[in-house]
């Protein structure tokens, strides 16, 4: 009987601006504890791992005093990190990943492809009638570093929202979901699910 991979990563980075560790699971089911000084992105990450049922702890501190672009950068960076070293080589996973999530008024689309290839398309227009509690704009540097450490193509669109919430819990929940068809494992699938034999 074959033995069963062990899916799991536990990645650092500490620099002058930051000091962010990620602890993955993706064989999990869901359990979460995220501790970083931004309340919402918390929130966000939770819902991430809750809905790709990933196993995840995040511990982040950054710069606050400055803004939180480098802390949410370096997130994505390390959660990349993190998704690549527990896919290994990528072989016997399905590879591509599709959702569309509703948050009452909101729809996200997230499409994924575990290609080893970074590239990431972002589209999501929100609305600025409210004061934001949290700076939605760094949502984007947020994926650009994470497909660029993971080595994945990300097309996220929101499809329309009217509160910031709603639209980027939609988009956070949906991400989670993609990721976690695209990281399962595929008994059908014997190698690596590319012509060229490599991801």
């Amino acid at each position: 009987m074959a033995r069963k991979k062990i899916r799991k990563a536990d990645i650092e980075r500490r620099t002058k601006e930051t000091d962010v560790r990620v602890k993955l699971d993706l064989d999990g089911v869901g359990r979460n504890k995220i501790n970083t000084p931004i309340g919402f992105f918390n929130h966000l990450l939770s819902s991430f791992a809750r809905h790709g049922f990933f196993n995840l702890e995040v511990f982040a501190k950054g710069d606050l005093e400055i803004d939180e672009h480098h802390t949410v950068e370096d997130l994505g960076i390390v959660l990349g990190e993190a998704v690549s070293k527990a896919l290994g080589d990528r072989s016997g996973i399905n590879r591509f990943g599709y959702t569309l999530i509703p948050m009452d008024e909101a729809l996200a689309r997230v499409v994924i492809d575990l290609s080893g290839r970074p590239f990431l398309v972002y589209e999501a227009e929100i609305s600025q009638k409210k004061r934001w509690e949290f700076n939605v704009n760094l949502v984007e540097e947020f994926f650009r570093a994470f497909v660029d450490k993971a080595g994945v193509t990300l097309h996220v669109k929101l499809e329309y929202g009217k509160d910031y919430h709603h639209a980027l819990e939609a988009i956070f929940k949906a991400f989670g979901r993609a990721m976690a068809q695209a990281v399962a494992m595929n008994p059908r699938v014997r190698s690596v699910p590319s012509t060229k034999g490599t991801l």
